[in-house]
Protein backbone atom coordinates (compact mmCIF):
# COMPACT_ATOMS: atom_id res chain seq x y z
CA UNK A 1 0.00 0.00 0.00
CA UNK A 2 1.30 3.28 -1.09
CA UNK A 3 -0.67 5.41 1.05
CA UNK A 4 0.50 4.69 4.87
CA UNK A 5 -2.59 5.61 6.36
CA UNK A 6 -4.79 3.00 4.70
CA UNK A 7 -1.95 0.75 6.16
CA UNK A 8 -2.65 2.36 9.35
CA UNK A 9 -6.38 1.98 9.52
CA UNK A 10 -6.11 -1.80 8.17
CA UNK A 11 -3.79 -2.58 10.95
CA UNK A 12 -6.09 -0.56 13.53
CA UNK A 13 -9.19 -2.64 12.00
CA UNK A 14 -8.13 -5.74 12.25
CA UNK A 15 -6.98 -4.99 16.25
CA UNK A 16 -10.49 -3.70 16.60
CA UNK A 17 -11.52 -7.18 15.15
CA UNK A 18 -9.64 -9.32 16.63
CA UNK A 19 -11.43 -7.94 19.83
CA UNK A 20 -14.65 -8.38 19.20
CA UNK A 21 -13.57 -11.88 17.62
CA UNK A 22 -12.15 -12.41 21.76
CA UNK A 23 -15.43 -11.93 22.73
CA UNK A 24 -17.62 -13.64 20.60
CA UNK A 25 -15.22 -16.96 21.59
CA UNK A 26 -15.50 -15.90 24.81
CA UNK A 27 -20.11 -16.55 24.33
CA UNK A 28 -19.64 -18.78 22.06
CA UNK A 29 -16.66 -21.07 22.45
CA UNK A 30 -15.71 -20.69 18.42
CA UNK A 31 -11.85 -20.12 18.69
CA UNK A 32 -10.73 -16.81 17.70
CA UNK A 33 -8.02 -18.09 15.74
CA UNK A 34 -10.45 -20.07 13.51
CA UNK A 35 -12.24 -16.10 13.14
CA UNK A 36 -8.82 -14.60 12.74
CA UNK A 37 -7.85 -17.48 10.16
CA UNK A 38 -10.92 -16.22 7.87
CA UNK A 39 -10.22 -12.64 7.93
CA UNK A 40 -7.07 -13.30 6.67
CA UNK A 41 -8.05 -15.49 4.07
CA UNK A 42 -11.06 -12.51 3.54
CA UNK A 43 -8.70 -10.13 3.22
CA UNK A 44 -6.48 -11.99 0.72
CA UNK A 45 -9.43 -12.83 -1.52
CA UNK A 46 -10.40 -8.88 -1.77
CA UNK A 47 -7.07 -8.06 -2.54
CA UNK A 48 -6.99 -10.18 -4.99
CA UNK A 49 -10.03 -9.10 -6.27
CA UNK A 50 -9.07 -5.23 -6.48
CA UNK A 51 -5.30 -6.62 -7.85
CA UNK A 52 -3.31 -5.47 -4.47
CA UNK A 53 -1.91 -8.10 -3.41
CA UNK A 54 2.02 -8.57 -3.82
CA UNK A 55 2.78 -11.88 -4.46
CA UNK A 56 6.30 -11.12 -3.99
CA UNK A 57 5.44 -10.04 -0.02
CA UNK A 58 7.26 -12.70 2.08
CA UNK A 59 4.65 -13.62 4.30
CA UNK A 60 6.40 -16.82 5.30
CA UNK A 61 9.51 -14.32 7.16
CA UNK A 62 6.43 -12.17 8.20
CA UNK A 63 5.11 -15.36 9.98
CA UNK A 64 8.12 -16.82 11.51
CA UNK A 65 9.17 -13.64 13.47
CA UNK A 66 5.29 -13.04 14.62
CA UNK A 67 5.48 -17.01 16.03
CA UNK A 68 8.39 -16.62 17.50
CA UNK A 69 7.60 -13.94 19.47
CA UNK A 70 4.22 -14.93 20.17
CA UNK A 71 5.53 -18.05 21.81
CA UNK A 72 7.73 -16.58 24.32
CA UNK A 73 4.89 -13.89 25.21
CA UNK A 74 2.49 -17.01 25.38
CA UNK A 75 4.53 -19.28 27.47
CA UNK A 76 5.82 -16.42 29.67
CA UNK A 77 1.96 -15.28 30.03
CA UNK A 78 1.29 -18.71 30.88
CA UNK A 79 3.44 -19.28 33.50
CA UNK A 80 2.54 -15.62 35.24
CA UNK A 81 -0.84 -17.39 35.51
CA UNK A 82 1.08 -20.91 37.23
CA UNK A 83 1.18 -21.16 41.19
CA UNK A 84 3.07 -23.77 42.25
CA UNK A 85 1.89 -25.62 44.98
CA UNK A 86 2.68 -28.86 46.97
CA UNK A 87 -0.65 -30.44 46.28
CA UNK A 88 -0.47 -29.74 42.40
CA UNK A 89 2.44 -31.80 42.28
CA UNK A 90 0.64 -35.12 41.24
CA UNK A 91 -1.37 -32.71 38.35
CA UNK A 92 1.97 -30.98 37.37
CA UNK A 93 3.41 -34.49 36.55
CA UNK A 94 0.50 -35.82 35.34
CA UNK A 95 0.33 -33.06 32.50
CA UNK A 96 4.29 -33.40 31.73
CA UNK A 97 3.67 -37.51 30.65
CA UNK A 98 0.59 -36.88 29.10
CA UNK A 99 2.43 -34.06 27.06
CA UNK A 100 5.37 -36.07 26.65
CA UNK A 101 4.46 -39.59 25.98
CA UNK A 102 1.55 -37.68 23.61
CA UNK A 103 4.50 -36.12 21.14
CA UNK A 104 6.39 -39.48 21.34
CA UNK A 105 3.43 -41.67 20.43
CA UNK A 106 1.80 -39.35 17.92
CA UNK A 107 5.71 -38.54 16.14
CA UNK A 108 6.16 -42.43 15.88
CA UNK A 109 2.59 -43.23 14.45
CA UNK A 110 2.35 -40.32 12.02
CA UNK A 111 6.00 -41.29 11.07
CA UNK A 112 4.58 -44.56 9.79
CA UNK A 113 1.70 -43.20 8.03
CA UNK A 114 3.68 -40.73 6.28
CA UNK A 115 5.88 -43.26 5.08
CA UNK A 116 3.33 -45.33 4.26
CA UNK A 117 1.59 -42.48 1.89
CA UNK A 118 5.05 -41.25 1.20
CA UNK A 119 6.91 -44.69 0.47
CA UNK A 120 10.12 -42.71 -1.23
CA UNK A 121 10.98 -41.03 1.61
CA UNK A 122 13.23 -42.57 4.51
CA UNK A 123 11.27 -43.36 8.39
CA UNK A 124 13.86 -40.63 9.94
CA UNK A 125 12.55 -37.18 7.51
CA UNK A 126 8.95 -39.03 8.02
CA UNK A 127 9.19 -38.57 11.92
CA UNK A 128 10.89 -35.03 11.75
CA UNK A 129 7.78 -34.07 9.11
CA UNK A 130 5.60 -35.99 12.00
CA UNK A 131 6.37 -33.76 14.39
CA UNK A 132 5.13 -30.47 14.00
CA UNK A 133 1.59 -32.04 13.71
CA UNK A 134 1.94 -33.80 17.60
CA UNK A 135 2.61 -30.83 18.88
CA UNK A 136 -0.59 -28.86 20.69
CA UNK A 137 -0.79 -25.24 20.43
CA UNK A 138 -0.60 -23.58 23.61
CA UNK A 139 -1.38 -20.10 21.35
CA UNK A 140 -5.23 -21.63 20.68
CA UNK A 141 -5.66 -23.79 23.93
CA UNK A 142 -4.54 -20.87 26.68
CA UNK A 143 -7.08 -18.36 25.39
CA UNK A 144 -9.68 -21.04 25.09
CA UNK A 145 -9.93 -22.74 28.34
CA UNK A 146 -10.92 -19.71 30.55
CA UNK A 147 -14.33 -21.69 31.62
CA UNK A 148 -13.00 -24.85 32.31
CA UNK A 149 -12.81 -25.40 36.60
CA UNK A 150 -9.78 -25.26 38.04
CA UNK A 151 -7.96 -28.66 37.83
CA UNK A 152 -9.09 -28.36 34.24
CA UNK A 153 -7.88 -25.34 32.93
CA UNK A 154 -4.68 -25.83 34.68
CA UNK A 155 -4.04 -28.98 33.91
CA UNK A 156 -4.56 -28.07 29.70
CA UNK A 157 -2.31 -24.81 30.72
CA UNK A 158 0.59 -27.15 31.55
CA UNK A 159 0.33 -29.51 29.07
CA UNK A 160 0.18 -27.51 26.52
CA UNK A 161 2.94 -25.68 27.53
CA UNK A 162 4.81 -28.88 27.72
CA UNK A 163 4.10 -30.16 24.39
CA UNK A 164 5.35 -26.45 22.95
CA UNK A 165 8.63 -26.89 24.90
CA UNK A 166 8.96 -30.75 24.27
CA UNK A 167 8.10 -30.95 21.14
CA UNK A 168 10.38 -28.04 19.79
CA UNK A 169 13.68 -29.75 21.80
CA UNK A 170 13.44 -32.19 20.06
CA UNK A 171 12.43 -31.13 16.85
CA UNK A 172 15.63 -28.91 16.91
CA UNK A 173 17.28 -32.33 17.52
CA UNK A 174 15.92 -34.33 15.20
CA UNK A 175 17.16 -32.02 12.64
CA UNK A 176 20.08 -31.27 14.32
CA UNK A 177 21.44 -35.08 14.77
CA UNK A 178 22.40 -37.04 12.08
CA UNK A 179 19.86 -39.32 10.88
CA UNK A 180 21.48 -42.28 10.72
CA UNK A 181 22.87 -42.13 14.75
CA UNK A 182 21.55 -44.34 16.88
CA UNK A 183 18.94 -43.60 18.90
CA UNK A 184 20.24 -43.72 21.79
CA UNK A 185 22.91 -41.07 20.80
CA UNK A 186 19.85 -38.59 20.03
CA UNK A 187 18.08 -39.23 23.18
CA UNK A 188 21.53 -38.71 25.46
CA UNK A 189 21.90 -35.86 23.18
CA UNK A 190 18.67 -34.47 24.30
CA UNK A 191 18.46 -35.67 27.84
CA UNK A 192 22.27 -33.51 28.32
CA UNK A 193 20.58 -30.76 26.48
CA UNK A 194 17.40 -30.41 29.13
CA UNK A 195 19.08 -31.09 31.98
CA UNK A 196 22.19 -28.21 31.03
CA UNK A 197 19.19 -25.81 29.67
CA UNK A 198 16.90 -26.56 32.95
CA UNK A 199 20.16 -25.13 34.88
CA UNK A 200 21.28 -22.25 33.09
CA UNK A 201 17.45 -21.44 33.23
CA UNK A 202 17.33 -21.66 36.90
CA UNK A 203 20.20 -19.25 37.17
CA UNK A 204 19.16 -16.83 34.86
CA UNK A 205 15.35 -16.58 36.24
CA UNK A 206 16.94 -16.06 39.89
CA UNK A 207 19.53 -13.06 38.60
CA UNK A 208 16.61 -11.56 36.27
CA UNK A 209 13.90 -11.70 39.24
CA UNK A 210 16.67 -10.26 41.85
CA UNK A 211 17.10 -7.24 39.49
CA UNK A 212 13.92 -6.92 38.18
CA UNK A 213 13.41 -5.19 41.71
CA UNK A 214 16.31 -2.97 41.72
CA UNK A 215 15.32 -1.38 38.68
CA UNK A 216 14.23 2.00 39.77
CA UNK A 217 13.41 3.47 35.75
CA UNK A 218 10.14 3.70 34.83
CA UNK A 219 10.43 2.23 31.64
CA UNK A 220 11.19 -1.16 32.90
CA UNK A 221 8.88 -3.73 31.93
CA UNK A 222 10.05 -3.46 27.86
CA UNK A 223 13.54 -3.88 29.06
CA UNK A 224 13.01 -7.30 30.55
CA UNK A 225 10.77 -8.46 27.84
CA UNK A 226 14.15 -7.32 25.24
CA UNK A 227 16.10 -9.43 27.45
CA UNK A 228 14.03 -12.14 27.53
CA UNK A 229 13.55 -11.92 23.38
CA UNK A 230 17.03 -11.74 23.22
CA UNK A 231 18.03 -14.71 25.39
CA UNK A 232 15.29 -16.86 23.44
CA UNK A 233 16.71 -16.14 19.85
CA UNK A 234 20.66 -16.71 21.41
CA UNK A 235 19.12 -20.31 22.67
CA UNK A 236 17.52 -20.58 19.43
CA UNK A 237 20.76 -19.97 17.80
CA UNK A 238 22.70 -22.34 19.80
CA UNK A 239 19.69 -25.23 19.74
CA UNK A 240 18.91 -24.83 23.56
CA UNK A 241 15.71 -25.53 24.83
CA UNK A 242 14.70 -21.71 24.79
CA UNK A 243 11.22 -21.71 26.12
CA UNK A 244 12.51 -23.25 29.44
CA UNK A 245 14.69 -19.90 30.37
CA UNK A 246 11.30 -18.38 30.03
CA UNK A 247 9.01 -20.30 31.35
CA UNK A 248 11.75 -20.51 34.19
CA UNK A 249 11.69 -16.77 35.03
CA UNK A 250 7.87 -16.61 34.43
CA UNK A 251 7.65 -19.34 37.89
CA UNK A 252 10.36 -17.68 39.99
CA UNK A 253 8.49 -14.44 39.49
CA UNK A 254 5.10 -15.51 40.18
CA UNK A 255 5.98 -17.85 42.86
CA UNK A 256 8.63 -15.87 44.86
CA UNK A 257 7.39 -17.73 48.22
CA UNK A 258 8.56 -21.24 46.49
CA UNK A 259 11.64 -20.04 45.16
CA UNK A 260 13.01 -17.12 47.65
CA UNK A 261 13.19 -19.07 51.02
CA UNK A 262 15.89 -19.26 53.61
CA UNK A 263 18.83 -16.96 53.02
CA UNK A 264 17.61 -16.32 49.55
CA UNK A 265 14.29 -14.38 51.44
CA UNK A 266 16.44 -11.75 51.98
CA UNK A 267 17.51 -11.11 48.50
CA UNK A 268 13.80 -10.07 47.59
CA UNK A 269 11.52 -7.69 48.48
CA UNK A 270 7.91 -8.99 47.34
CA UNK A 271 5.84 -6.00 48.50
CA UNK A 272 8.29 -3.82 45.95
CA UNK A 273 7.66 -6.44 43.60
CA UNK A 274 3.89 -6.66 43.31
CA UNK A 275 3.19 -3.96 41.69
CA UNK A 276 5.43 -4.34 38.84
CA UNK A 277 4.60 -8.00 38.66
CA UNK A 278 0.73 -7.19 38.23
CA UNK A 279 1.67 -4.47 35.48
CA UNK A 280 3.88 -6.86 34.13
CA UNK A 281 1.52 -9.33 33.90
CA UNK A 282 -1.01 -7.39 32.30
CA UNK A 283 1.53 -6.07 29.65
CA UNK A 284 2.59 -10.03 28.31
CA UNK A 285 -0.99 -10.63 28.19
CA UNK A 286 -1.82 -7.48 25.99
CA UNK A 287 1.50 -7.92 23.99
CA UNK A 288 0.47 -11.99 23.36
CA UNK A 289 -3.03 -10.79 21.92
CA UNK A 290 -1.70 -8.39 19.53
CA UNK A 291 1.31 -10.75 18.13
CA UNK A 292 -1.33 -13.52 18.27
CA UNK A 293 -3.82 -11.83 16.22
CA UNK A 294 -1.38 -10.65 13.45
CA UNK A 295 -0.24 -14.10 13.28
CA UNK A 296 -3.09 -16.12 12.27
CA UNK A 297 -4.72 -13.11 10.25
CA UNK A 298 -1.02 -13.32 8.31
CA UNK A 299 -1.25 -17.36 8.46
CA UNK A 300 -5.09 -16.69 6.57
CA UNK A 301 -3.16 -14.43 4.00
CA UNK A 302 -1.06 -17.32 3.16
CA UNK A 303 -3.44 -20.13 3.23
CA UNK A 304 -3.80 -21.27 -0.56
CA UNK A 305 -7.22 -22.52 -0.81
CA UNK A 306 -6.91 -24.99 -3.59
CA UNK A 307 -5.24 -27.14 -1.02
CA UNK A 308 -8.52 -27.93 0.34
CA UNK A 309 -9.91 -29.14 -2.83
CA UNK A 310 -7.63 -32.00 -3.04
CA UNK A 311 -10.03 -35.45 -1.91
CA UNK A 312 -7.02 -36.94 -0.86
CA UNK A 313 -5.18 -35.07 1.20
CA UNK A 314 -8.20 -34.60 3.40
CA UNK A 315 -8.75 -38.24 3.59
CA UNK A 316 -5.13 -38.38 4.88
CA UNK A 317 -5.68 -35.42 7.09
CA UNK A 318 -8.79 -37.17 8.49
CA UNK A 319 -6.80 -39.93 9.23
CA UNK A 320 -3.88 -38.16 10.79
CA UNK A 321 -6.34 -36.35 13.21
CA UNK A 322 -7.93 -39.86 14.06
CA UNK A 323 -4.71 -40.98 15.04
CA UNK A 324 -3.88 -38.27 16.89
CA UNK A 325 -6.91 -38.41 19.40
CA UNK A 326 -6.81 -42.14 19.65
CA UNK A 327 -3.16 -42.00 21.30
CA UNK A 328 -4.38 -39.03 23.71
CA UNK A 329 -7.16 -40.87 24.50
CA UNK A 330 -5.52 -43.63 25.89
CA UNK A 331 -2.81 -41.52 27.20
CA UNK A 332 -5.76 -39.57 29.22
CA UNK A 333 -7.78 -42.90 29.96
CA UNK A 334 -4.94 -44.53 32.11
CA UNK A 335 -2.44 -41.43 33.16
CA UNK A 336 -4.52 -38.81 33.95
CA UNK A 337 -7.27 -40.76 34.50
CA UNK A 338 -9.57 -37.45 35.96
CA UNK A 339 -9.03 -35.67 33.32
CA UNK A 340 -10.59 -36.97 30.43
CA UNK A 341 -13.35 -35.23 28.58
CA UNK A 342 -13.08 -32.25 27.60
CA UNK A 343 -9.91 -32.64 27.50
CA UNK A 344 -9.70 -35.41 25.47
CA UNK A 345 -10.99 -33.32 22.58
CA UNK A 346 -8.79 -29.94 23.13
CA UNK A 347 -6.08 -30.74 21.31
CA UNK A 348 -5.27 -28.00 18.34
CA UNK A 349 -2.59 -27.71 16.43
CA UNK A 350 -1.59 -24.04 15.38
CA UNK A 351 1.11 -21.90 15.73
CA UNK A 352 3.80 -24.02 16.88
CA UNK A 353 2.77 -26.24 13.71
CA UNK A 354 3.55 -23.85 10.82
CA UNK A 355 6.44 -22.26 12.69
CA UNK A 356 8.21 -25.82 12.49
CA UNK A 357 6.77 -26.51 8.77
CA UNK A 358 8.58 -23.41 7.53
CA UNK A 359 11.77 -24.47 9.42
CA UNK A 360 11.60 -27.33 7.08
CA UNK A 361 11.00 -25.25 4.36
CA UNK A 362 14.70 -24.07 4.43
CA UNK A 363 15.66 -27.31 5.26
CA UNK A 364 17.40 -28.80 2.46
CA UNK A 365 18.40 -32.30 4.47
CA UNK A 366 15.06 -32.78 4.70
CA UNK A 367 12.05 -33.47 2.72
CA UNK A 368 9.75 -34.96 1.47
CA UNK A 369 8.48 -34.99 -2.09
CA UNK A 370 4.74 -33.69 -2.83
CA UNK A 371 4.15 -32.75 0.64
CA UNK A 372 1.10 -31.02 0.46
CA UNK A 373 0.86 -27.92 2.69
CA UNK A 374 -3.20 -29.16 3.37
CA UNK A 375 -1.88 -31.88 5.46
CA UNK A 376 -1.27 -29.18 7.89
CA UNK A 377 -4.47 -27.03 7.07
CA UNK A 378 -6.92 -29.33 7.83
CA UNK A 379 -5.87 -30.84 11.13
CA UNK A 380 -5.22 -27.31 11.94
CA UNK A 381 -8.84 -26.48 11.08
CA UNK A 382 -10.50 -29.92 11.98
CA UNK A 383 -8.85 -29.87 15.42
CA UNK A 384 -9.82 -26.35 16.07
CA UNK A 385 -13.45 -27.08 15.33
CA UNK A 386 -13.46 -30.46 17.34
CA UNK A 387 -12.21 -28.19 20.51
CA UNK A 388 -15.37 -25.44 19.26
CA UNK A 389 -17.43 -28.32 19.69
CA UNK A 390 -15.90 -30.18 22.92
CA UNK A 391 -16.25 -27.00 24.86
CA UNK A 392 -20.04 -25.68 24.09
CA UNK A 393 -20.58 -29.14 24.61
CA UNK A 394 -18.87 -29.05 28.36
CA UNK A 395 -20.83 -27.76 30.92
CA UNK A 396 -18.74 -27.30 33.93
CA UNK A 397 -20.85 -26.75 37.26
CA UNK A 398 -22.39 -23.07 37.58
CA UNK A 399 -21.59 -20.86 40.93
CA UNK A 400 -25.73 -21.08 41.51
CA UNK A 401 -26.20 -24.88 41.36
CA UNK A 402 -23.35 -24.98 44.07
CA UNK A 403 -25.55 -22.75 46.74
CA UNK A 404 -27.34 -25.44 47.91
CA UNK A 405 -24.30 -27.40 49.23
CA UNK A 406 -22.95 -24.36 50.94
CA UNK A 407 -23.33 -23.81 54.41
CA UNK A 408 -24.96 -20.76 53.92
CA UNK A 409 -28.06 -21.83 53.62
CA UNK A 410 -30.71 -20.28 51.21
CA UNK A 411 -30.13 -16.92 48.99
CA UNK A 412 -32.36 -14.44 48.51
CA UNK A 413 -33.24 -14.43 44.40
CA UNK A 414 -31.66 -10.35 45.01
CA UNK A 415 -28.88 -11.87 45.85
CA UNK A 416 -28.74 -14.88 43.34
CA UNK A 417 -28.87 -11.94 40.34
CA UNK A 418 -25.96 -9.90 42.24
CA UNK A 419 -23.92 -13.67 42.11
CA UNK A 420 -24.66 -14.35 38.08
CA UNK A 421 -24.28 -10.27 37.48
CA UNK A 422 -20.68 -10.24 39.28
CA UNK A 423 -19.83 -13.81 37.70
CA UNK A 424 -20.71 -12.21 34.32
CA UNK A 425 -18.56 -8.82 34.37
CA UNK A 426 -15.45 -11.34 35.73
CA UNK A 427 -16.14 -13.48 32.41
CA UNK A 428 -16.09 -10.39 30.50
CA UNK A 429 -12.82 -8.62 31.93
CA UNK A 430 -11.03 -12.08 31.66
CA UNK A 431 -11.87 -12.62 28.12
CA UNK A 432 -8.21 -12.98 26.65
CA UNK A 433 -7.39 -15.47 29.07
Amino acid sequence: MENPYVLIMALSGVIILSFFFNIISKKTNIPSVLLLIGLGMGIKAALHVSGAFDKELQLNTILEVLGNVGLVMIVLEAALDLKLERDKLGLILRSFLVAGLGIAGSMFALGAFFLYIFPSTDFYTALIYAIPLSIMSSAIIIPSVGRLTGNKKEFMVYESTFSDILGIMVFYFMIGADGGAEGDSVAWSIFLNVVGTIILSVVVAYVMVFLFQKLQMQVKLFLIIGVLMLLFAVGKYFHLSSLLIILAFGLVLNNTDVFFRGRLKKLFDKEKVAPILHDFHTLTLESAFLIRTFFFVVFGLSITVSSLYNVEVAINSFVIVAVLYIIRFVLLKFVAKDNIFPEVFIAPRGLITVLLFFVLMKNDTYQIANFDTGLLLYPILITSLIMMVALITYRGEKFRDLLPTLPMGKKSAENIEQIDENTETQDFDGFSH
